[in-house]
């Protein structure tokens, strides 16, 4: 896949396209993309997926209590190249670029993009202020021969799929819901990274994984989770917060494989989370803390070997 992080987006080649900030790549995001995957393969299109870095909350500042990414920017960039599409351009978003005109951004994007077809979420608002949308885009492709494509949202549970709703699920810890509105499960992907090695001491090794710092991670505690280190998959329990019981101050992502024991500093690895445990807690003791990671260790068993997990088995 050709990943195009310039303002220099000129394309020789006809392309479909979609367009959108897909943070999570949920269940319409997918629509999106399918649809645009199909259209290019039925006109002999070049297949590109337009988002934007950074996303746009980052630089108005909005939404400040979950103002964080569902995916880091690496973890975006992997699942889009596991749909199949011809390339991901993340245009430079900036003040500058966030004051075009909505008509301005349609040409940027019919022109540059030598664009033929165009599909869009039905509510989709862009340009200046955000006055742009699916009427002007289809206005506007007449006018440049492109088909614009308005697709109207996907609802799971009679409620509209979109990142707010899954940001909103995450900080309450609904990790199947998220998971669901997903299609694949919420995950983290980072380095190994070296730690306080409490959990050798107390025979539970954990891997800290160094996260992307933007992500949006669910609350404090433990998770039932599947970590793929070399393209194998293991069962673990992941622990998201702060090492209350010996004074840590700053939030770490640590995960127990079971059944593993390697050096793996320095790979990265992928975290698949499915289940909360436990909110985090403040022990008394090292023993205290031991006792009840065993329990976790179980739960997380008993999770795997569950109804609950038999659609994610085959993959995860």
């Amino acid at each position: 896949m050709e990943h195009i992080t310039t303002t220099n987006i000129k394309q020789s080649v006809p392309t479909a396209v979609t367009l959108g900030n897909f943070d999570g790549l949920h269940k319409g995001h997918r629509s999106l993309i399918d649809i645009m995957k199909k259209k290019a393969e039925e006109q002999n299109l070049k297949s590109i997926v337009f988002s934007f870095y950074p996303h746009p909350m980052f630089l108005f500042k909005t939404n400040s209590d979950s103002r964080a990414l569902i995916m880091g920017y690496e973890e975006k960039r992997i699942v889009i190249e596991q749909t199949g599409v011809d390339a991901f351009i993340e245009y430079p978003f900036t003040k500058e670029f966030s004051s075009l005109s909505p008509e301005d951004f349609a040409r940027l994007l019919f022109e540059q993009l030598n664009c033929k077809v165009l599909v869009v979420g039905f509510n989709y608002h862009f340009g200046k202020m955000a006055k742009g949308n699916c009427a002007l885009l289809e206005e506007m492709g007449k006018e440049y021969g492109v088909e614009v494509i308005c697709v109207p949202s996907v609802n799971f549970l009679d409620e509209r799929v979109s990142s707010t709703r899954i940001r909103n699920a995450l900080l309450n810890a609904e990790i199947p819901l998220v998971d669901e509105l997903l299609t694949i499960p919420y995950f983290v992907y980072g380095t190994v990274v070296h730690g306080k090695r409490l959990g050798h001491t107390i025979g539970f090794p954990t891997m800290n994984v160094d996260a992307d710092k933007t992500k949006l991670f669910p609350p404090n505690g433990v998770y039932a989770t599947r970590t793929v280190i070399d393209g194998k998959i293991y069962s673990s329990v992941t622990n998201i917060g702060v090492q209350p019981t010996v004074n840590g101050t700053d939030k770490v992502v640590e995960t127990n494989v079971f059944d593993f024991d390697e050096d793996v500093y320095g790979k990265k690895v992928t975290v698949y989370f499915f289940e909360f445990i436990r909110p985090e807690k403040k022990f008394d003791s090292l023993d205290a803390l031991k006792a009840q990671l065993a329990k976790d260790v179980e739960s997380a068993k008993e999770y795997f070997g569950s109804l609950a997990f038999e659609e994610w088995k085959e993959n995860y």
